[in-house]
């Protein structure tokens, strides 16, 4: 009977050492999301394009591979050299494209191939013109050289950072302004800025009719026209609520 209630109380203390070694559950109250706010705000420069990139080059058709790469070759060094002697320096001139694909022909009457092929070339370079006054004049002489694929213009401005300066600070005083007023309609107060972010976009063209843009490059071969630039920038802002 003794060794019976050994036994017991043995079994008694085990149990409360295996309890007290378990896991612990601490009640905790679910923490209070944090309110906050979001807003966006924009600014924005119009700016008078003074540089221009084109995509220009020479297509070939010939009758065997080496035939259509020897005339391109041929008529694309002569337009190289027609852009460097227009003033254009070299690091400004950059092959961007050269394939050479056979062409099937087909019988006008049935629609069918003959079997016979055609060979073309292309030979493509990125051109950056720094001085865009003379654009529609160069791009005669390109031509007159031997180009015969001119396409893509795209318009830049080469020295806007203290503009966009000025329009991601602009961004950021309409997106204060709104958050204060969102913050004075809803009854709340503003806190601590919690984050902030940017986006500048790609300059488009911009044309209010009030003058003030770009004109007409004058005298020029080829009319070029090229307007004024909008450059947006969106700034996001996230304050806390109080």
């Amino acid at each position: 009977m003794k060794t019976k209630s050994i036994f017991v109380a043995a079994v008694f203390v085990l149990a409360l050492l295996v309890s007290a070694c378990g896991p612990t559950t601490v009640n905790q109250a679910a923490p209070i999301p944090q309110r906050t706010l979001s807003v966006t705000g924009t600014g924005t420069a119009y700016l008078t394009p003074d540089i221009a990139y084109i995509y220009l080059g020479v297509h070939t058709e010939k009758q065997t591979a080496s035939e259509a790469v020897a005339e391109n070759t041929t008529q694309t060094q002569a337009v190289i050299k027609a852009l460097t002697d227009f003033g254009i320096d070299a690091k400004d001139i950059r092959t961007t494209n050269f394939s050479i694909y056979p062409i099937d022909k087909y019988d006008p009457q049935t629609n069918l191939p003959t079997g016979q092929k055609t060979y073309s070339v292309d030979n493509t370079v990125y051109v950056t013109v720094r001085d865009i006054s003379k654009l529609g004049d160069l791009l005669d002489t390109i031509v007159q050289a031997g180009a015969n694929t001119v396409n893509s213009i795209q318009f830049d401005v080469a020295k806007k950072d203290d503009a966009l300066k000025g329009a991601r600070a602009d961004a950021v005083k309409d997106a204060t302004a709104k958050a204060q007023e969102l913050a004075d309609v809803s009854g709340v107060k503003l806190g601590d800025l919690q984050s902030v972010s940017f986006f500048d976009s790609q300059p488009i063209p911009f044309a209010d009719g009030k003058g003030g843009g770009g004109g007409a490059v004058e005298a020029a071969a080829v009319p070029i026209q090229t307007g004024q630039l909008t450059f947006t920038v969106t700034v996001s802002m996230t304050y806390e609520i109080k």
